[in-house]
């Protein structure tokens, strides 16, 4: 393609083809575009991580406490685990738009799926927690030990399988932190459904629930710190924007909530209240860190682009890796 000299009429000069516009780090993509595109979960998503990991962790702290005859923590926590279980499917059909599109994801059972998995796991637990919490609190369901232990062997994975449903999608930041996302979501759970607990009993019959709490708030933040490091470059979008505010947001209310649960929660209701409360931010809030990272990264071709060319040049895959332009 030729364009005219802007000093002459008469003298056509080469004009090059639209280039990719160079992001940071020199990164190119064709016309400064994004690789990938976007998640369209809306904000229903983190709240459903939320609410998945509260039923989860909640129904498994109920059934220990009821195997260690804790009857009044173990209530509790199957009331909490009933409010989750009710408000994840609803969540989840809600960002769907249609319910119908819910009953499509159970056509089939296919294990390799995450999504196909987690789907079924949300069937079962969610059927199975409100019959446990009702049987827990009034004994009227039949067969209601069966219903209290489907809920909790099947509230542990519902606890963690989003995360290897987001790691198992291309977004950069998501699909390299494959092996520490479970662990962070399970920590979140777990503080979670401790500190909703801890909200709902007693001081004098919470102990379990307060040790829960305070060891998903440690087990989190060192599980982050973790996964941030390991992705290296890639943990940026931690860093920036939306992500990095949910972030500091969960890091000062976990140590705010983990404090005060420390200090006055075994004495003061309260107290109790408010370090629930507060570390029940800090989880929800991290699990909006993550998903606000994976729209950051999916938008900036440096965390696409760049790793795969690395990769190239390391020999560790197989491609072709484009000679910059001589200027």
């Amino acid at each position: 393609m030729t364009a005219t000299d802007p000093t002459t009429s008469t003298t056509p000069v080469a004009t090059p083809a639209p280039e990719a516009i160079a992001g940071d780090g020199g990164i190119r993509s064709y016309h400064g575009q994004p690789v990938l595109k976007e998640p369209v979960w809306s904000w229903e998503i983190p709240c459903y991580f939320y609410t998945g990991g509260l039923t989860g962790a909640s129904s498994g702290l109920a059934f220990l406490a009821e195997l260690r005859g804790n009857d009044l923590l173990a209530r509790r926590a199957w009331a909490a685990a009933m409010m989750g279980g009710v408000a994840s499917p609803l969540l989840l059909i809600s960002d769907l738009g249609k319910p119908e599109r819910f009953l499509n994801m159970l056509r089939m059972f296919k294990v390799t799926s995450p999504m196909s998995v987690g789907s079924w796991i949300l069937v079962v637990a969610g059927g199975s927690t409100p019959l446990a919490a009702i049987d827990a609190w009034t004994g009227w369901i039949p067969g209601g030990k069966y219903a209290r232990r489907t809920a909790a062997m099947f509230g542990l994975p519902l606890a963690t399988y989003t995360a290897a449903l987001v790691s198992n999608t291309a977004i950069p930041v998501w699909h390299k932190a494959h092996r520490m996302l479970p662990f962070v979501f399970g920590s979140g759970a777990a503080m979670s459904a401790g500190a909703a607990t801890v909200a709902l009993t007693p001081p004098g019959a919470a102990a379990p629930a307060r040790r829960l709490a305070l060891a998903g708030a440690v087990a989190g933040a060192v599980t982050s710190e973790l996964m941030e490091h390991r992705l290296g470059e890639q943990g940026e979008p931690y860093k920036q924007g939306a992500a990095a505010t949910f972030r500091r947001v969960g890091r000062v209310a976990g140590a705010a909530g983990a404090l005060l649960l420390v200090s006055r929660g075994r004495s003061s209701r309260a107290a109790a209240v408010a370090s629930g409360m507060l570390l029940s931010a800090a989880a929800l809030s991290t699990r909006w860190s993550v998903f606000k990272a994976g729209f950051q990264s999916a938008s900036d071709p440096k965390y696409v682009i760049g790793p795969q060319r690395e990769a190239i040049s390391r020999g560790e895959r197989r491609g072709a890796a484009r000679r910059e332009p001589r200027i």
